[in-house]
């Protein structure tokens, strides 16, 4: 990770923090309505599925939704997908780029914070 970027994700965590942030919350809930998460868990996978497109690109694009909505909990968990399905930090920074055009100045604010996040779960 380069300093800059390191120090950015030293300083906020948009990543990890994030998610560590959301899982006590989203356990809890999830004791309350197991069947709202269950559905929205079985949407997860069958929008995650292999098909035409492959789970990188899939990830990215709900990475640059994430910066579009600005969704913090969005952008950190499809940061983390992103870089498992083994995205560069150049891909993440072109699908965040394109929320510039779509998302204008608010995706300027959001879409750093992406790039933090992203760089928080890869090396490369």
């Amino acid at each position: 990770m380069d300093t800059e970027v390191s120090t950015l994700a030293t300083a906020h965590s948009h990543g990890r923090g994030v998610l560590n942030e959301l899982r006590p919350l989203h356990r809890e809930l999830r004791h309350a309505i197991p069947d709202a998460y269950k559905a929205f868990s079985e949407l997860h996978h069958a929008s995650f599925a292999a098909g035409a497109l492959d789970i990188k690109t899939k990830e990215l694009i709900a990475l640059a939704i994430g910066v579009i909505e600005r969704c913090d909990g969005c952008i950190a968990s499809h940061a983390e997908g992103a870089a498992r399905a083994g995205a560069t930090r150049q891909e993440a920074a072109e699908a965040i780029g394109v929320t510039f055009l779509m998302g204008g100045g608010p995706a300027t604010v959001y879409g750093p914070r992406a790039y933090a996040a992203f760089c928080e779960f890869t090396d490369t």
